[in-house]
């Protein structure tokens, strides 16, 4: 069976910035184990699959590791493959997914995704977690990622894992995010995931489902410019809506290929 693949580095206007997600199109689902495989196979943060469904898109996401339950890059580079190569007509796609029906919106160059909203709350911080950190939280959330608030951009930038500590962490589909007051935007944040291929992630749409509500409330003010200050970079533009935050973005295309399945 031959599949298209496509690689679309999201939250970015360059390439070799934002992060990187493979993209599957198919007519009829394949076993999960194969998705894992071809997920494995690709070696990048996720790989999402998509089948048509009458006006909907059904969107899943996989890391080499696990199926997850959101990813917001994957979920952005998935809108420009269907919009920008795949010549889809509309400008607002419906995604049916694990976490609900989710909505894109492209406008002006963006791809602003509806999600869902996970406001942290204040929580202690396991001790592992603690020992494999470099600079200890100001301050510790939870939601489905842990949310550890520091006091300074710098702070985030200087942050190291130990990652043999780290890795001793279960948190399932969840991760550790670091973040303070940006210095040139209103937020910044790293995002880290233990017991993965690839320890950090490099710009994280679903951590933004926490991290919006939150900043949102912090400063008072419910439009956010954030960045992932992780080696290659994110810019999100984000807006807080009660139960639900937009997160918006530019993606660049890779590369464009096929492969073969038995």
């Amino acid at each position: 069976m031959k599949l298209e693949l496509y690689q679309i580095d999201a939250f970015t206007d360059k390439i070799f910035g934002g992060n990187p997600a493979c993209i599957v199109p198919l007519n009829n689902w394949l076993s999960d184990d194969i998705l894992l495989k071809i997920a494995q196979e690709n070696a990048v943060a996720e790989t999402a699959f998509f089948v048509p469904i009458g006006d909907k898109i059904h969107l899943r996401w996989f890391t080499p590791e696990i199926e997850m339950d959101l990813c917001g890059h994957a979920t952005l580079a998935t809108a420009h493959c269907l919009k920008s190569i795949l010549n889809y007509p509309k400008d607002r796609i419906y995604f049916e997914t694990l976490s609900g029906d989710l909505t894109v919106l492209i406008k002006d160059d963006l791809y602003c995704l509806d999600f869902p909203s996970r406001m942290p709350t204040i929580v202690e911080l396991p001790d592992i977690i603690e020992a494999s950190l470099n600079i200890k939280p100001k301050e510790v959330y939870k939601a489905r990622d842990y949310v550890l608030v520091y006091d300074n951009e710098q702070e985030i930038k200087n942050i190291k894992i130990n990652r043999q500590l780290f890795d001793q962490i279960n948190l399932g589909q969840g991760g550790v995010i670091v973040t303070a007051r940006g210095e040139k935007c209103d937020f910044v944040s790293r995002f880290f995931t233990p017991q993965a291929s690839i320890l950090e992630d490099p710009v994280t749409g679903s951590a933004h489902c926490s991290l919006v509500p939150f900043w949102s409330l912090r400063l008072g003010k419910n439009k956010l410019v954030a960045a992932q200050v992780s080696d290659r970079f994110g810019k999100l533009l984000c807006e807080n809506k009660k139960d639900r935050v937009i997160i918006s973005g530019k993606a660049k295309t890779y590369s464009i290929g096929s492969f073969w399945i038995e």
